[in-house]
This record gives C-alpha cells, sequence and structure tokens, in this order.
C-alpha cells in the first residue's frame, strides 16, 4: 500500500511555526535526502559564526534506511497526523536531533575531552525491546548476558560497521515512546556503501572519525534530517543552515 507521502507535505505546513533550531547550538550536521523513499543522503557539516551558519569543509555521501525516511520524535515540531517512525519499519528518523555519545570497540578514539565515550564489551546492552522500560537505553551487566533477553539485547561485537558508533538522541531517555523506534546512531558503512540500514545514518570510517573528534558537548551539537522538499521548506521558518 502506497502511504500518501503529499498528505504528509501539506499537513507539514501546519507544523512549520513554533519551532526553531536552538539559539545555543553553533554545530551542526545536514542530511539531505532526495525524498521520502529514498536511502541515499548527502551529509554536509555548519558551524555558527557571528551569529550565522557556515559550511565547514565539502559535502559527503551517506546511507540511510532502507525504506526511506519517516518523522521521528526529536526536537523539531512534527505535524500534525503525521506518520511517526516505529520500532522496524526500516525507515530514519527525519528531524532534528541533539547528537552525542560514542560507543565502541576500540580503548579509546579520538573524540573531546567532554564527549562520553565507552569501550563495547560483551556486557554491554542496547535494548530495542518496546515492553521494557529500558527500552531505547544503554545496559551496562555486571555478569555475561544469560538469558535469552540479555543476548538479544546485547551489542554487536566483532561487527566491523558498528565498531565506531555516535548516538543520535532519537526518541530518547527521559522522552521515550514505547516501539518509536530505537538503537539510531551514526555509524561506518557497510559494505562501503552498497547497503541501507535499518534506521541508523552511515558513512565511511574516515569521515565518521573525523565528526566524532569534531562534535563538542558544549557546542550543543545537532543533526538535520530531512528530504530535500522538506528541507528547502523549512529552512527559513526553522533557522536551518
Amino acid at each position: 500500500m502506497k502511504f500518501a507521502w503529499l498528505t504528509v507535505w501539506l499537513l507539514g505546513a501546519l507544523s512549520a511555526s513554533g519551532f526553531e533550531l536552538p539559539a545555543g547550538s553553533s554545530q551542526c550536521l545536514v542530511g539531505v535526502s532526495e525524498g521520502w523513499n529514498s536511502s541515499h543522503v548527502t551529509i554536509s557539516y555548519f558551524e555558527k559564526k557571528r551569529g550565522s551558519w557556515q559550511q565547514v569543509g565539502g559535502e559527503w555521501k551517506g546511507r540511510l534506511g532502507s525504506s526511506g525516511l519517516v518523522w521521528g520524535r526529536g526536537l523539531h515540531s512534527n505535524p500534525s497526523g503525521a506518520r511517526l517512525k516505529k520500532e522496524g519499519d526500516g525507515r530514519s528518523p527525519a528531524g532534528v536531533y541533539d547528537i552525542g555519545g560514542v560507543w565502541g570497540a576500540h580503548k579509546s578514539v579520538k573524540k573531546h575531552p567532554k564527549t562520553f565515550y565507552h569501550q563495547v564489551t560483551s556486557r554491554d546492552l542496547w535494548v530495542e525491546d518496546g515492553s521494557s522500560k529500558y527500552y531505547n537505553q544503554f545496559l551496562s551487566l555486571d555478569h555475561e548476558p544469560a538469558t535469552t533477553w540479555e543476548k538479544k539485547a546485547q551489542m554487536k561485537q566483532n561487527d566491523y560497521p558498528q565498531s565506531l558508533k555516535l548516538f543520535i538522541g532519537h526518541n530518547a531517555f527521559p522522552n521515550v515512546v514505547a516501539n518509536g523506534g530505537s538503537s539510531i546512531f551514526f555509524h561506518i558503512w557497510r559494505r562501503e556503501g552498497a547497503a541501507a540500514t535499518a534506521g541508523c545514518t552511515t558513512m565511511v570510517e574516515e569521515k565518521l572519525r573525523h565528526l566524532i573528534a569534531t562534535v563538542d558537548p558544549g557546542r550543543h551539537p545537532l543533526y538535520v534530517l530531512l528530504p530535500r522538499a522538506e528541507y528547502e521548506r523549512l529552512k527559513p521558518v526553522w533557522k536551518l543552515p
């Protein structure tokens, strides 16, 4: 069944007011796809200088969810009646999100001193069970995973694309909606970009490492992810880069 994306686009006009990028933010990553159903994204990085957004460096390519985009739960206002992200829908969340917190297989990574980093072990979980009070949260056990539930939630081991991950604050604690979408990260792309994701944004490792080294929690870094038509329409209203 085809979803009436035109209806969503029209409804978007109703939510355009009442939201702007936080004034205290001076770092912003922008991802733009060609449409709601595209799994390809063009990414660029901006910094606010003397009150205006300026692009730093060039654009690069990334991959999104295999089914494209759908409105997510972040800092932005969603269109009234819009379809929202759900667990397992294969779509990346469109909108505006805080970013921060890094998980990886390495003992350490190059990052801002205030950026949280955790080296993933076999005892670390990320909960994708929508019925759990810990849904979309990181847990670290004091024992090796033993139950079926613990093993299912175990963060992936020995998987190169997920060996370095930067958290995207979609449906994040404490405002978590059950089954509203979990475990959304930036991570290394699979098969050199030939594969889409389950909802994350992926890119070449070099770009991800540069992003992690650049993000400064004190500058309130953001991720704006939108289809091109929505980005152009909302840019002057939301004060996007």
